[in-house]
């Protein structure tokens, strides 16, 4: 696959008829001059008893007693001789990979739900390494040789109103605080002591492993080294935290290595003259520059990670203070996952991109609680969508209420499950303004103290055809200037102390599944409430472009969340709903998000209403 930049093959670097960069010394398999088979004593033989080892199909197992050593003997002195050997085989691997390597690999990280293939390419003497990510759709490059103190750059699809995936160049330059070095996409094995010899995934391989004490954390970091046609290479690598302080694991991440050669062309790392020309500095903190250009130091290197830095820039930016040292911990740790999350769905080059937000200190519980619409299942007493009266309408190509002056300012639910009460009172105020020419911001807060008699559930959740239903018996709705301001908690009802506004003569399901129903009744009755799923992270991190999520439902179960349709169109070919959240104007677009209409992804149109005022 190529880059697009006149670079060399992201996909295959291995090509015939290149400048080969391998160890000084000697040509291809060779290390300071010595053939690497000389340097490893440490040979594979064949199994003695592989069928008796679990970990042959998958998984580690340790060698069963008798089993092979490592290519030495067994007898009364095998076990000291095998670590001996291993520790000799992985000193001749640290020889040739310290010196130049090219490798291919998949990061696992379980905790921010990222599997993420990359490909590397580094030497030392060379003072140089490019690493990237997703088959080269973004590609990094550590210069520690340009003076004074390095260059980074960063290659990546930039999408804009103007242009589609067009690559873009970043660059950061190295500081006397902050110099440059190559990044390499092993560990370090400084520290680290052999375990003991094993099958992993079916491999022979020996095991080495560091443990490193942090205040209450203690690392494990875990090494699986094998024999190969160029020497010694590196298997899996895997990093396991602990903090004694939470009482639980922090952090988990895995490398597993696929490809390893110790010889590749040099031009993997030529970067056009005309390109670095180009190029502009990368976006976000200065703390996050660094995590941007070198993502992969942070899972390599044992040293505190860059991605603390971030947090407590964004600390500041968001005032968060925390009320114990645990709390404290707690958050970080929280916060390094969806930072890898968002980072590596960037990399992926999706039709959107994704951004740290206020919510990034927020586990995965504490999202959920923002999502509010309950799932009770039960029939509402909505009027069928007039599918006829609507059959010879011209819909336009794109529609925005915000230009005509029917949608209110993005607000904030805070930590209250009341999203269904913003969506009801959004179209409720597009249609107030539809009939009046008046924009008028309708209390939330009154739903949210007074609908409990139908069924709502304030903070813990409800429905918007319930908050209807109250509407309907109460012949309207209190304005935020009469009933008072969004407390984001439940509250004491007094709608009988306010002005109630917009009766309401009944409400309207829109035809589920109908891209076309929900156009029309855009067109025709303003704003529209509906539904969607947004229990994914990548909706909770949104911030630009056509949001499609493949693993998103449309069922009517699967919704748990009620936002507001204001409008559709389309952007770079992909047709999208434009919807406004109440997650405040720090997440998304501005508080609002582009969702696709393809295959009705994320259910917009499965379950839509919307009022008819009387």
């Amino acid at each position: 696959m190529g880059t697009g930049l006149g670079l060399a093959e992201a996909t295959d670097p291995h090509r015939d008829g290149h400048e080969a960069t391998s160890a000084p010394g000697g040509g291809r398999g060779t290390a300071g001059g010595w053939p690497l088979t000389a340097t490893v004593p440490w040979v594979l033989p064949p199994p003695r008893d592989q069928g008796s080892s679990r970990g042959a199909g998958g998984g580690s197992a340790p060698v069963p007693r008798g089993g092979p050593r490592l290519g030495l003997k067994t007898g009364s002195r095998s076990r000291r001789a095998g670590a001996t050997g291993a520790r000799m085989g992985v000193l001749g691997w640290l020889v040739a990979s310290a010196l130049c390597a090219a490798v291919r690999g998949v990061i696992n990280l379980p905790y921010a739900e990222i599997e993420e293939p990359f490909e590397a390419w580094y030497n030392l003497t060379g003072n140089k390494s490019r690493i990237q990510y997703y088959g080269g759709q973004v590609i990094t490059y550590q210069l520690a040789g340009v003076k004074p103190y390095g260059m980074q750059y960063k290659i990546t699809p930039e999408t804009t109103e103007k242009e589609v995936n067009a690559r873009k160049c970043f660059q950061l330059p190295g500081s006397k605080e902050d110099v440059v070095r190559i990044q390499s996409v092993f560990p370090s094995l400084e520290g680290f002591k052999f375990l003991r010899e094993e099958y992993y995934q079916g491999r022979y391989c020996a095991v080495w492993q560091n443990v490193t004490l942090w205040a209450q954390k203690k690392n494990v970091y875990t090494l699986w080294v094998t024999n190969s046609s160029c020497g010694v290479a590196p298997v899996h690598y895997e990093m396991r935290g602990y903090n004694s302080l939470l009482g639980s694991h922090y952090d988990k991440y895995e490398i597993s290595y696929t490809d390893f050669d110790n010889s590749f062309p040099s031009s993997v790392f030529d970067i056009p003259v005309n390109e670095t020309k180009k190029c502009g500095l990368l976006p976000g903190s200065t703390a996050e520059h660094r995590v941007l250009a070198n993502p992969m130091e942070d899972l390599v290197g044992r040293h505190q990670p860059r991605a603390h830095e971030v947090f407590h820039h964004y600390r500041r930016r968001f005032g968060r203070r925390y009320g114990s040292a645990r709390e404290l911990e707690h958050r970080q740790h929280v916060f390094v996952h969806n930072m890898r999350f968002v980072h590596s769905k960037n990399r992926a080059a999706l039709s959107y991109t994704l951004a740290l937000n206020h919510l990034a200190d927020r586990t995965p519980q504490e999202l959920a609680a923002l999502r509010g619409r309950r799932q009770s299942g039960a029939p509402n007493h909505g009027l069928p969508f007039p599918a006829e009266r609507y059959a010879g309408l011209i819909l336009p190509e794109s529609l925005d209420w915000r230009m005509y002056g029917a949608v209110t300012p993005v607000k904030d639910q805070a930590v209250c499950g009341s999203c269904w009460s913003f969506a009801t009172t959004g179209a409720m105020e597009g249609a107030l303004f539809l009939k009046t020419g008046v924009l008028t911001p309708l209390s939330q807060q009154v739903l949210i103290d007074c609908s409990w008699g139908f069924g709502n559930q304030a903070c813990d959740g409800g429905e918007e055809w319930r908050a209807y239903e109250w509407i309907k018996k109460h012949g309207g709705i209190a304005s935020t200037e009469s009933y008072g301001p969004y407390l984001g908690q439940n509250g004491y009802c007094h709608c009988n102390q306010s002005e109630l506004v917009a009766p309401l003569a009944g409400y309207v399901n829109v035809e589920p599944g109908s891209a076309t129903a929900l156009k029309a009744a855009l067109v025709k009755h303003g704003p529209v409430a509906v539904n969607i799923d947004a229990s994914h992270k990548s909706f909770a991190f949104y911030a630009n472009g056509v949001y499609e999520e493949p693993r998103c439902g449309n069922e009517t179960s699967e919704l748990d969340h009620a936002v507001l349709a204001v409008g559709y169109g389309v952007l770079h070919g992909k047709s999208y709903w434009l919807i406004k959240n109440s997650w405040s104007t720090y997440w998304g677009n501005d508080g609002y998000i582009l969702m696709a209409m393809k295959d009705n992804n994320c259910g917009v149109a499965t379950a839509a209403s919307f009022p008819v005022l009387a």
